[in-house]
């Protein structure tokens, strides 16, 4: 289903649970202002190539719209509309005075050199910059950034604004960033996870944990339940996946990561096809990748017995048989 859809699905029937004025319904489901702009680069072979970037403002009604910005292939209009709705529910949830807000350019930043995405990330600023403010939305990493994206940003927007580190969040610490914000939420996962389990009388120690996207947050979740005990017996990301039964050495496999930009020749595991993943036989799933990944066609065949949504979105509205738990708006609260 359509991420937009979906989202839109998922806010319709609880706002029938909550009994909202179908004229109240209808305005928290148009967001505040749409951009589509442009961003044309010189590459370094000297040829012109042209992206598309997005900045989508749902609402600001409890303050500052707030939302990432990502930098990936598949993102479009209706993906970053869905995924600055969400922002504005999370904010909400965790109760602090954010609107919601997303962003995105339609690009492979693993095709693109570091002076190449500078480059993209400066035009894009250029382009966004009388929109966005400390008081107005407020950027943060996504999917395809980090914190050197969110400093050019804020020394791109410092050329027009003057001097100002609070524009965006999830940048170096050096320019006034968050200790604690990089691991934020995959700390925030484990801490649900941890919750969730609680209640069956169980503890991540001795169970078996299946993680798709080995980005920051995946990465990051991997490593903290590996220290508490877990046993990670399989990873994927965008490079492929690898399994182990007797579980993954995560550190060897950060290492490896680190080293190799992949995941591809890991010496601990076995090739696994990617597609397998999420029906890999476990006792928890944590989807920490692209929304939708679970649906109608897979559902049935997840063999997990608790699934912790670590992604934006990972379960289709037609899958949510499924038992699944949201809680991404940990890295929210930290960033507040």
């Amino acid at each position: 289903m359509n991420a937009l859809a979906a989202t839109n699905r998922n806010f319709r029937l609880a706002s029938r649970l909550l009994g909202l004025d179908s004229k109240l319904e209808k305005s928290l489901l148009i967001p505040f202002r749409e951009i589509k702009v442009e961003c044309t680069i010189p590459k370094d072979d000297g040829t012109l190539a042209s992206y598309v970037g997005f900045r989508v403002q749902h609402d600001n009604a409890r303050g500052p719209m707030k939302g990432g910005i990502r930098y990936h292939p598949e993102v479009d209009p209706d993906e970053v509309n869905a995924l600055a709705q969400l922002m504005t529910w999370k904010t909400a949830v965790a109760d602090i005075p954010y609107g919601g807000a997303k962003g995105g350019i339609g690009c492979t930043p693993r095709d693109l050199s570091k002076s190449e995405l500078e480059r993209l990330t400066r035009v894009f600023t250029q382009k966004i910059h009388d929109l966005i403010g400390i008081h107005t939305d407020v950027p943060a990493p996504d999917m395809g950034t980090n914190a050197q994206t969110m400093a050019w940003i804020l020394d791109e927007y410092s050329k027009f604004h003057g001097h100002s580190p609070a524009v965006v969040t999830g940048k170096p610490i050096d320019l006034g960033g968050s200790l604690g914000r990089e691991a934020a939420t995959g700390r925030g996962v484990v801490y649900a996870t941890e919750a969730l389990l609680a209640e069956y009388g169980k503890s991540v120690k001795g169970l078996t944990f299946v993680i798709q996207g080995f980005g920051n947050v995946g990465s990051w979740a991997a490593r903290l339940i590996h220290e508490r005990g877990g046993k990670v017996i399989a990873v994927s990301d965008i490079t492929g996946a690898v399994k182990n039964p007797n579980g993954i050495d995560i550190p060897e496999l950060l290492k490896h990561k680190e080293a190799t930009g992949s995941l591809k020749s890991f010496g601990g595991g076995d090739f696994m096809d990617p597609n397998e993943l999420l029906v890999h036989e476990c006792d928890v799933l944590v989807p920490c990748a692209l929304g939708g990944v679970l649906n109608r066609e897979n559902a049935a065949d997840v063999k997990a017995k608790f699934i912790i949504e670590a992604a934006n979105h990972p379960t289709d509205p037609d899958a949510d048989e499924v038992n699944f738990l949201l809680f991404s708006a940990n890295n929210v609260e930290l960033k507040f």
